[in-house]
């Protein structure tokens, strides 16, 4: 359903010369740098307002593609792969922006998606934060706070995920469901024991002394002459290691421990 439209552009942030110094005026090269070659995926049935986003991303060096309905909308969203997909709130023939976001995440679809709305009402809001949006802006729009939130969206998605899973050789650790496995076998491992394992495995093939154990594992600076550490290794090894051909756990003497399928190039393993 159409909306009321947004001011059309203003001549001063979309020029219609294409030459390369009208569009550097209109774009700082930084800016434009940024942005050259992201793919949008616009999804909007209000012709005015998906050329003014379209053009003005364009001349920014972005690739664009636009949608004029939900089906359409759907189709190239899950076909393609988009950097940000700009969604609006109301669309034709009964679909709703947020039945569209909701679609896409539950099949798995976690591109960035920026809704559009001219329902500004916090509630509004909400709703479609909790759909699965990754920002919302309602209407009339300036284009250069599309263009910031959506520099800000893709700068948010290139951002490595935190680890979840953790592997060496056959043993694997699930930082998510707290669990860990040696060859498709569960381990059984009590909350200090997983934080010990968790942390050999985050400094896998590397050595770690007592005292790095102590504060990240026991959270508080001890006396490194303690047996708490060999204690608690020693029941982690039993859990490990036992019935395994090939150990995983290691003490370097005089030194700390360390977790690694390949002890030859550790010294002084014992």
């Amino acid at each position: 359903m159409a909306q009321t439209p947004v001011p059309p552009p203003d001549a001063s942030l979309l020029p219609a010369a294409k030459d390369e110094a009208t569009a550097y005026s209109v774009c700082p090269p930084t800016a434009r740098d940024r942005l050259r070659m992201y793919r949008y995926l616009i999804i909007e049935d209000d012709a005015l307002n998906a050329r003014y986003i379209a053009e003005g991303l364009r001349q920014q060096g972005a690739h664009v593609s636009v949608c004029a309905d939900g089906v359409q909308g759907i189709a190239q969203a899950v076909g393609e792969n988009w950097d940000v997909i700009i969604l609006d709130r109301m669309l034709p023939n009964g679909f709703d922006g947020l039945q569209i976001l909701q679609a896409l995440r539950s099949m798995g679809k976690q591109t960035p998606v920026l809704v559009l709305s001219a329902l500004s009402a916090t509630d509004e809001r909400v709703r479609g934060l909790k759909a699965g949006c990754d920002d919302y802006l309602t209407k009339p729009f300036a284009f250069s706070e599309l263009s910031a939130r959506l520099e800000a969206l893709v700068r948010r998605a290139q951002i490595p995920a935190p680890t979840r899973e953790m592997q060496v050789a056959d043993l694997r650790v699930n930082l998510i469901s707290r669990s860990a496995e040696r060859a498709g076998q569960p381990l059984s491992l009590q909350p200090r024991e997983f934080r010990l394992l968790a942390f050999l495995m985050q400094h896998a093939h590397q050595i770690v002394t007592r005292t790095m154990l102590l504060e990240s594992v026991w959270d508080y600076r001890f006396d490194p002459q303690t047996n708490v550490i060999d204690v608690h290794i020693s029941r982690l090894r039993s859990k490990v290691d036992k019935g395994f051909a090939t150990p995983l756990i290691h003490t370097v003497r005089g030194v700390g421990y360390s977790l690694s399928d390949q002890p030859q190039d550790l010294p002084e393993v014992v």
